[in-house]
């Protein structure tokens, strides 16, 4: 299928949706999902990516547990599987599939080579440990949930960081959310921003606590985010002196 590629990683190969933009070659961001799979809000994430021209992604992050996880995200026995899956994850072997899906897709014909990672949820805590573990050439992070558990682990990470936070995030407490700012802010390349009133996910399609407005600023954010990091033409254009 036009759309799936193999990921051959050191410890297995595993699935991935690949969302192209027209104008190749490109760069490229890898998605991580949250508890639902590569469902379709995901592929409708890489799809967007690819129409503001990068190579959108979505590597399977459960392919140990259960390949080709797709679940609803308005169904409760799919939160509950999801759940499971989540509580059975092995984050140590996921940072490392996350690495080998970034290597892999840097090499790929149609890529320049620079790829940067973003997630959500469990996404979002997958990519900030592969940032800070084996670096990345950009990091966007919205709502990583036990992001505080993993702190410790910045000494020597300087990679450009982009992290949303909701700050009534029902998973992420106001106490760890001090946390990962205060950690943050020595890192001169990293940005957090707070959404007021906000919930867990208000930036997700489809999502219980979906917020278009609080979305279309973070998404926006990240779009510049990456645009800049990664070195698009349409990034370089806008600095252009008039």
């Amino acid at each position: 299928m036009k759309d799936r590629i193999t990921i051959e990683g050191r410890a297995g190969a595993f699935g991935a949706y690949i969302a192209r933009p027209k104008a190749l070659p490109a760069p490229a961001v890898v998605v991580l999902h949250e508890v639902f799979g590569v469902n379709a809000d995901i592929r409708k994430t890489c799809d967007e990516l690819a129409e503001q021209g990068f190579i959108g992604v979505a590597p399977d992050l459960f392919w140990r547990q259960e390949p080709g996880v797709d679940l609803s995200v308005t169904s409760e026995p799919d939160w509950q599987h999801g759940l499971r899956l989540y509580q059975a994850y092995d984050r140590d072997a996921g940072a490392k599939d996350v690495k080998d899906t970034a290597t892999i897709v840097a090499k790929l014909p149609e890529c320049v080579g620079r790829v940067a990672v973003l997630g959500y949820c469990l996404g979002g805590l997958m990519t900030f440990l592969t940032a800070v573990r084996y670096g990345v050439d950009a990091a966007v992070v919205y709502h990583g949930g036990d992001t505080e558990k993993y702190l410790d682990e910045l000494n020597g990470f300087d990679a450009p960081l982009l992290m949303h936070l909701g700050e009534e995030d029902e998973f992420i407490p106001k106490a760890a959310q001090a946390e990962i700012k205060t950690a943050l802010a020595s890192k001169p390349n990293a940005t957090v921003y707070s959404y007021p009133g906000q919930s867990h996910a208000f930036a997700r399609h489809n999502g219980a606590h979906y917020n278009a407005a609080a979305a279309a600023l973070a998404n926006g954010r990240t779009s510049e985010f990456l645009h800049r990091q990664l070195g698009t033409p349409s990034a370089r254009t806008a600095v252009l002196p008039s």
